[in-house]
């Protein structure tokens, strides 16, 4: 595990690397509003020590629930720039991301997002991410219709039941591009942070045995990368 340096439009971005000893997949990681991957690390060593390389850029807290268009615009150059050195490898490319970071892999993979002032958010399609995990991701940004046409991918959707911010019915878009495997994980009791390690500070977990969940999480989701 080491901090790497990358630059991207004259722009210098920071990303934690988990390397694999004999790697045949590339994950590239994106965290969510908080912007830290470390708070993910018990899974991104686990995607690791199953033979995946893994990137994931560090980002700056958002000021709000809200994104700007500069934050997103920060972001998307971050993970525009850890492809490049996952691109290096020729490695399959599978993206995971929790909250926002799942909205913006999403938009990677080509789906279109819209702001809610009506203003497109435009991201260049990456055609190399074949695979997403999403947690808890907020699909309002891509109610427009056919926002979701051109992204050709398997995807793997958790959400939690008691997920006040991203709830399970936000889900239920991505079942409407005829491009997409979907499956779909809604776990009882959980909530919009469950899916993270390492709580935020002050949030209380609602969902049962969270030892035992986030051990079976990881499971599932290195048998869907590696599937």
């Amino acid at each position: 595990m080491e901090k790497i340096s990358f630059n991207i439009d004259n722009l210098t971005g920071e990303a934690l690397r988990l390397n694999a000893s004999s790697p045949s997949r590339a994950v590239l990681f994106a965290a969510g509003g908080g912007g830290n991957p470390e708070r993910h690390l018990p899974l991104l060593k686990v995607l690791s020590e199953s033979g995946c390389t893994v990137i994931a850029p560090y980002f700056e807290r958002l000021a709000s629930s809200r994104p700007s268009l500069d934050e997103l615009h920060s972001r998307v150059n971050s993970l525009q720039g850890a492809l490049n050195i996952i691109g290096e490898s020729n490695l399959p490319i599978i993206g995971i991301g929790h909250s926002i970071g799942a909205t913006l892999l999403l938009a990677l993979a080509g789906g279109q997002m819209w702001m809610r002032e009506g203003q497109r958010f435009l991201v260049t399609r990456d055609e190399r991410i074949k695979k997403l995990v999403l947690f808890t991701p907020p699909t309002g940004f891509f109610q427009a219709p056919k926002s979701l046409e051109n992204v050709h991918a398997s995807i793997q959707a958790w959400a939690g039941s008691l997920d006040t911010f991203t709830p399970p019915q936000q889900l239920e878009i991505l079942k409407e591009s005829p491009h997409i495997h979907l499956e779909t994980r809604i776990i009882e009791d959980a909530g919009h942070f469950s899916f993270m390690n390492t709580l935020p500070p002050n949030v209380v977990d609602t969902v049962k045995d969270r030892e035992l969940f986030l051990t079976n999480l990881a499971a599932d989701v290195c048998d869907f990368v590696m599937s």
